[in-house]
């Protein structure tokens, strides 16, 4: 069996392991759930394979589940993930070093279609980045929604002991805590985290199943948003919609149906120690030699690195380039935008056409400025190694970050971690939520064309002592906040709520970002 290793972030963040977890959580264990596996089992000619399915969350709870020994219940998409399950479908992970049990859930291909790419992320995706133009339900979607977390707690029932932790990711499992909720012990611990937005009552009022879902995630013992304003608009969109909740916007509190929820924010990190020790590798500097060999790259350097989502901004960012380049001529030729990006969701319309027409805004850019020996966008989809990546947002002055509405966005964490010389300026869309603890970076609305310009004109003319200056406190605020940090925040107030010990400590951000 082989071992192969996808998207950019998968090793052990430095200092999870630092708390003995199985200490910690005591006698109850912990049971995560969440789309995507952490590893899955692909056919590589006659032999299988194991993919570690990387990101921010796998990175985070794989050395938890590892100490504690819990349970991760997943959707088994890999095509050889039936070969090597039990009769519980169940399977040994991590698979060359055994440490927990990866659940698998079967869904089959309409139950993708419709729970997946229908509910999942054609309602409430755009509902909560606030889309609602691209808003397509069909009652088979929610039909299959309610179906398919009905499945997931039943894996979870089956993994799950009095005193447990239960830890639910993202939106996919809306409605699974009240589910849950009625079958688990009373003294199990039903949390959530929200990895998007969660959009203000005059957005989210056009959510259809909207109070359902409020209803929902109101099992939840404990429910967290990346930043203080998602979880407000949480607490008045569920004052606005259930007339028999009670919230305590004070002590984020919300008593409904005789059960109360604690809602606080705890902000997503990424691994910082670990993202700049790849970008000093031998590895990194190749790539980057090679790279700008091969595209003939400019002196200076802009970088993007994105799903090919319409939330990301991209056509945003690229018409304050081709303003650059027009107010600007001197910098044709001594620019070059490098734009790493990640086909996504492909088989929905919305989608094609934002993939569709970020091609064509390349293509319009680089025909009008483009020379023989210059191209003003590189733009490619392909994979690259975590070194690669690293190294690419280390050598790049400037990164652009331009999302419309972004749950977080690690993307801009994983660029100032890779800056280890220290020397790159950060355009940050205040739409993101780590707007709200990167205060250095140069903060634009994506759609202010003139403005994100000017803002590019800023960082390409600023001086030295400023970017460093700027970059130093950048990198601190994400050290302050990184992975093992939200992975602990999350599971100590789950204890703490277990134990008795009240409500949660609300994380100290600093200050001066948006709110």
């Amino acid at each position: 069996m082989s071992n192969n290793t996808t998207g950019t972030d998968d090793a052990d963040p430095d200092g999870a392991q630092s708390t003995d977890w199985a200490d910690a959580i005591g006698s109850g264990g912990l049971v995560v759930v969440s789309n995507r596996q952490p590893y899955s089992h692909t056919y590589d000619g006659d032999d299988i394979a194991v993919e570690v399915q990387a990101g921010g969350l796998t990175a985070g709870l794989d050395p938890v589940m590892q100490s504690v020994g819990g349970t991760w219940v997943a959707w088994g998409d890999g095509d050889a993930d039936r070969e090597v399950v039990d009769e519980d479908d169940c399977v040994p992970a991590p698979p060359e070093d055994p440490g927990y049990t990866l659940r698998r859930v079967w869904l089959d291909d309409e139950e993708v279609d419709d729970y997946y790419y229908g509910f999942s992320n054609q309602v409430l995706w755009p509902i909560c980045h606030s889309a609602l133009t691209n808003v397509t339900e069909w009652e088979r979607y929610w039909e299959q929604y309610q179906s398919v977390n009905e499945r997931f707690v039943d894996a979870v029932e089956a993994h799950t002991d009095p005193g447990d932790i239960v830890w639910f990711q993202d939106y996919h499992f809306a409605l699974s805590p009240a589910i849950a909720r009625e079958r688990v012990a009373d003294d199990t611990v039903l949390m959530q985290f929200w990895h998007i937005p969660w959009p203000a009552w005059d957005t989210f009022r056009g959510c259809p199943h909207g109070e359902a879902i409020l209803e929902g995630l109101l099992g939840n013992d404990l429910l967290v948003f990346h930043v203080p304003r998602y979880r407000e608009n949480f607490l008045h969109c569920v004052e606005t919609a259930l007339d028999e909740a009670e919230v305590d916007h004070e002590a984020g509190t919300v008593t409904y149906d005789g059960y109360e929820t604690q809602v606080t924010e705890f902000p997503m990190g990424v691994q910082v120690d670990e993202i700049a020790q790849r970008a000093a590798t031998d590895e990194a500097e190749e790539f980057w030699a090679d790279f700008t060999e091969k595209y003939n790259v400019a002196d200076t350097v802009a970088v993007g690195v994105d799903r090919l989502d319409y939330s990301k901004g991209i056509p945003e960012r690229l018409r304050a380039l081709e303003q650059f380049w027009e107010r600007n001529p001197e910098w044709r030729g001594q620019l070059t935008y490098v734009e790493k990006g990640s086909e996504t969701r492909s088989q929905i319309p919305a989608y094609q056409a934002i993939q569709q027409r970020i091609e064509d805004a390349v293509e319009r850019v680089n025909d009008r400025f483009g020379t023989d020996d210059w191209t003003p966008v590189l733009s490619f989809e392909e994979y690259i190694s975590k070194e690669a990546l690293a190294s690419l947002y280390r050598h790049s002055d400037l990164a652009l970050i331009s999302p419309i509405r972004d749950g977080m966005n690690l993307v801009a964490q994983e660029y100032v971690a890779a800056q280890i010389d220290e020397d790159g300026v950060l355009i940050l869309s205040d739409q993101a939520g780590a707007g709200r603890m990167l205060d250095a970076a140069l903060m634009v609305k994506p759609q202010n064309t003139g403005a994100f310009t000017d803002a590019i004109e800023e960082a390409l003319s600023m001086r030295d002592a400023e970017k460093r200056a700027r970059m130093q406190r950048l990198r601190e605020q994400v050290a302050e906040n990184d992975l093992a940090t939200w992975t602990g925040l999350n599971l100590r107030a789950a204890m703490a709520l277990r134990d008795g010990e009240g409500s949660v400590r609300e994380p100290e951000l600093p200050t001066g970002g948006q709110p």
